[in-house]
């Protein structure tokens, strides 16, 4: 049997399906796109009281947020050194700080507001894919919320032999998507949002006071409005496409196994990952049964059940014992990342945006979205160490990345040679 292309997550959590109301013509603000980002912002804008609706291309959802694997890190990737070195020691830490925040911030949410999400704080088991990799990683052990796993005890953590050792990041955490998302939509409803579906943005018409977004079904003008496309950032706002790079990321779910297995595999029940240029995922699902296994599949795009057996391949080079597993679910989505590693939340006239969250987009975008509704209302909670960085582009980008199979390849070279 060919596995479903569709999400493991969207078994039991599909994209709601909603009937298409009458655009409004006017609101406070407008949301383009429904997932964590434009969600978290629709809903601190809705519970002031103020008129807010999130267009939607598609159905509600059924972008890379309910696609990802649920992983929660803290999010930024360059290190505090390269920060230093790029934007100044304050603004480093506060970006560093911003990221630890962001996870603190989902928790807090999720139990707040009773989420029903399977919410772990299971910690992560980051693995070393060469020797290399692995003294690099001793200095970033702090002995406390980073912990290091050398080669000899990796089996206590991942039941492989094929790294070289790793970290055990503590803080992190691990949620259904789906039922995220899903509970996320219901608060914006029951706080008064509208949520447009098949409605794509088609233009977005700027005017000192306002913008006017144009759809297929009409237009509808607010003072402010919030871009939360991430890796579907098309052309409808070229400033903000020239400045995401969306790449697919691939996922496969295996059958149900016996739990035994899952158990020498994942003895810790940590989410999981490695430290490759060309970086791969994994974990169980909610119930204990089936392992989730994602990450990029080839150079350029293809087709998701082929990326899928790419990645079973992956998976059972890492893991023999599952070469009898069949895969299920094989499924993609695109995340989106940027010319220097990190997210960037900011504003363009009345125009504003959370995106390129390169790979850790459930911690970031939550909180960037929360962040960008603040700001909407003018509170001054709302300002972040994230809106201090310019958002770069490259010359001859347009929002195609012509160079990413190249630059894949060269990546996947070098992790093979392990440099």
């Amino acid at each position: 049997m060919e596995p479903k292309t569709t999400p493991y997550w969207w078994d039991t959590a599909p994209p709601l399906a909603i009937e298409r109301p009458a655009l409004p013509t006017r609101a406070d603000a407008v949301v383009v796109g429904s997932g964590y980002t434009g969600l978290h912002a629709a809903l601190r804008i809705a519970r002031a009281g103020r008129k807010v609706v999130v267009l939607e291309k598609g159905r509600i959802g059924e972008g890379c947020s309910t696609r990802n694997g649920g992983q929660i890190s803290t999010s930024i990737k360059p290190s505090l050194e390269t920060l230093t070195e790029r934007h100044g020691a304050e603004t480093a830490r506060g970006i560093v700080a911003e990221g630890i925040a962001s996870r603190a911030f989902v928790e807090d949410f999720v139990r707040a507001e009773g989420i029903a999400c399977d919410f772990r704080s299971c910690g992560r088991f980051h693995a070393a894919a060469s020797a290399r990799a692995y003294r690099e990683f001793e200095g970033l052990a702090d002995g406390e919320t980073v912990t290091l796993v050398p080669r000899e005890r990796q089996r206590e953590e991942l039941g492989t032999d094929a790294y070289h050792g790793g970290l055990v990041y503590h803080r992190h955490a691990v949620l259904d998507p789906g039922a995220y998302h899903a509970g996320l939509v219901a608060k914006v409803l029951e706080a008064g949002g509208v949520i447009v579906p098949e409605t794509p943005a088609t233009a977005l018409d700027e005017t000192p006071s306002g913008v006017t977004v144009r759809t297929p079904h009409g237009a509808i003008a607010a003072p402010d409005v919030v871009l939360a496309t991430n890796g579907y950032t098309g052309p409808v706002s070229p400033w903000h496409r020239r400045r995401v790079i969306p790449i697919g990321s691939y996922i496969i779910a295996t059958e149900p196994l016996d739990p035994a297995l899952v158990k020498r595999l994942f003895p810790t029940d940590r989410i999981a990952s490695d430290s490759r240029r060309v970086v791969y995922y994994y974990r169980t699902s909610p119930d204990g049964r089936r392992i989730l296994f994602g990450g990029r599949a080839s150079a350029g795009e293809m087709g998701a059940r082929a990326a899928g057996q790419r990645l079973r391949d992956t998976m059972c080079s890492l893991f023999p014992e599952l070469a009898e597993a069949r895969i299920t679910h094989a499924w993609m989505g695109f995340v989106a990342y940027t010319f220097d590693s990190l997210a960037h939340t900011g504003r363009t006239g009345r125009i504003h945006h959370a995106m390129g969250y390169c790979g850790s987009g459930v911690g970031m975008a939550s909180y960037l979205g929360m962040k960008m509704g603040l700001r909407v209302l003018g509170d001054p909670a709302g300002e972040t160490a994230m809106m201090r960085p310019a958002f770069p582009t490259r010359p001859l980008y347009a929002g195609d990345p012509w160079f990413l199979p190249a630059a894949v390849t060269t990546y996947r070279i070098l992790d093979r040679l392990g440099v």
